[in-house]
């Protein structure tokens, strides 16, 4: 294969504008690269990410350190239980003066979604998101309204066991490209941390920190349009479906991967290889997505889960056991 077609022209550029996200995202966030890197993978593939974490792990500031280093428009929701779904997608408001109604659109009209805590709002709430996530479109008495491009939800939740959560529903998970966990950071990044908010980081003043936009929607095109011309193997495509079918006869398992999720890691692989500096997919690219693409739409026997089963767990041993093409 001849890498030089990828290196060439505006597709070079693009990928120095997006390895360069990561830089000023960590002049915000300490020790969370796997979640930064799924946040870029996301924007390639025009997909939607979920960020799972407790409390205090740095979400939010995650999401929008994301927004202050590009140059996108960018909106937050904080979802609570009382969120109406119109408050998301915009209603007809009663004009006194024209004596008609009038469409105001809500905050799902921006480039960069930020939906916080969004299962702590009930699943008709939730639900609102849908037809946006899917369709990039919000109908409202029945008249279909574009969104802008590009566009992606960025969604954060605390983990289910926690009180006052709401389970998102199935089809809302599988509409998230990535679901990506954000741990708890290591004794050295939360000794960084400190060290910065001691020395005066405030996280309310992205732009006091030093974080400024390095990409557009220029950068996101051209990366985008040398992602879809990364070669991809008939041998890697048929080990993606052998993952994918393999979760469906998981006895840990009561649901496997349908074949959006096989699209959905095809996908975010192709981009990953292109970020990696190579126009065409190795079977480490399809592992090292599998988790964040594939753990959000299998679900679990509860007899698995009393026994400490895991989604991550059952994928990793399908990915040891899966035959690899050579």
């Amino acid at each position: 294969m001849d890498p030089t077609t990828d290196n060439a022209g505006s597709s070079g550029g693009a990928r120095s504008a997006l390895e360069s996200l990561r830089t000023e995202i960590s002049k915000a966030v300490v020790g969370q690269d796997p979640a930064v890197t799924g946040l870029v993978v996301a924007l390639l593939c025009r997909g939607h990410v979920l960020l799972e974490g407790v409390p205090g792990v740095a979400k939010t500031l995650l999401v929008r350190a994301l927004a202050a280093s590009l140059e996108l428009d960018t909106k937050r929701v904080q979802f609570t239980p009382d969120l109406m779904p119109s408050d998301v997608t915009g209603s007809l408001v009663y004009d006194a003066r024209s004596t008609e109604f009038s469409f105001q659109p809500g905050p799902v009209f921006t480039n960069l979604l930020l939906a916080d805590e969004i299962n702590r709002t009930p699943p008709k709430t939730q639900s609102s998101l849908l037809e946006a996530m899917e369709e990039r479109q919000v109908t409202v008495d029945g008249t279909p309204r574009p969104l802008p491009e590009p566009f992606l939800v960025a969604a954060t939740q605390n983990p289910v066991e926690y009180e006052g959560t709401y389970p998102l529903p199935e089809a809302q998970l599988d509409r998230f490209l990535l679901k990506l966990t954000v741990p708890l950071p290591s004794r050295q990044d939360e000794i960084d941390v400190l060290t910065r908010h001691a020395d005066g980081f405030n996280p309310r003043d992205l732009r006091a920190a030093g974080v400024r936009p390095v990409a557009g929607p220029d950068d996101l095109e051209a990366a985008r349009a040398a992602v879809a011309k990364t070669t991809v193997s008939p041998e890697i495509t048929a080990y993606v479906v052998d993952v994918c079918r393999a979760t469906r006869e998981s006895p840990s398992l009561t649901l496997g991967v349908s074949p959006r999720g096989a699209t959905a890691l095809l996908s975010t692989a192709r981009a990953w290889a292109w970020l990696t500096g190579r126009d065409y997919v190795i079977p480490d690219d399809v592992k090292a997505l599998a988790l964040p693409a594939l753990r959000h739409r299998v679900q679990l026997r509860p007899e698995a889960e009393m026994e400490g089963v895991t989604a991550d767990s059952v994928i990793t041993a399908i990915l040891a056991h899966v035959p690899v093409p050579r």
